[in-house]
């Protein structure tokens, strides 16, 4: 008599989180990671609150490194369905204006791998169990505020004083209450300082070891 066939249950994808400060690197390291595992990336940006019910001169003095600034509740569910295997309808977030964009979503399926990036990525205690491997990328202030420099004159526009402002005034303190201790959480701590190839060459040999990577 034949011995029935087995049916095997596909599996499920795995989840990598990555936090760190604002410019520390880690959304470089994710996109990078990324495209080295074929993975799914699940920046945590496109879920900032629309705010289209205040002026927008007021909307761009909102706290945007605080964690009320993103719908935590939505892409916690989100995540848990990407987790289970599940496309989700991701919302369009207008960042020039700080409002979603009304009915206009974009179909994410998981792959094999799912990097989930963002400053507050380990913050949250929903999606801490959802991991199966996470990264804290550490990297001093004052090279943060250089970088976030840079990147808002040359990308945004604004002045290199108007950047010091809101580094001191939300950045830096948000950075130091939230992001900061959530590195405790990180299966792999990494430095935001040193070269991406040296930081992607530790996370590979960490899922390696962790049997996360064939």
């Amino acid at each position: 008599m034949d011995t029935p066939q087995q049916l095997t249950l596909p599996e499920r994808p795995i989840l990598i989180g990555i936090a760190g400060c604002s410019c520390s690197g880690k959304t470089t390291l994710a996109r990078e990671l990324g495209t080295q595992l074929d993975a799914t990336l699940f920046p945590l940006d496109w879920y900032y609150r629309d705010l289209s019910q205040f002026p927008l001169d007021d909307r761009h003095k909102q706290n945007f490194d605080h964690p009320d600034s993103l719908e935590s509740e939505l892409f916690v569910e989100h995540i848990r369905e990407l987790h289970d295997g599940h496309a989700i309808q991701r919302p369009r977030y207008d960042f020039a204006a700080h409002t979603r964009v009304p009915g206009v979503y974009d179909e994410i399926k998981p792959s094999r791998y799912v990097v989930v990036e963002g400053i507050l990525a380990l913050h949250y205690p929903e999606l801490l169990p959802l991991y199966d491997f996470s990264v804290y990328v550490d990297a001093p202030h004052d090279l943060c505020l250089t970088r976030r420099i840079h990147r808002d004159m040359r990308e945004r526009g604004r002045t290199e004083k108007s950047v010091r402002a809101q580094f001191e005034a939300t950045a830096r303190p948000m950075a130091d209450e939230y992001v900061l201790p959530s590195g405790k959480h990180a299966t792999l701590t990494v430095n935001g300082a040193e070269a991406l190839d040296w930081s992607i060459e530790q996370i590979l040999r960490g899922l390696k070891d962790a049997r996360l990577l064939r």
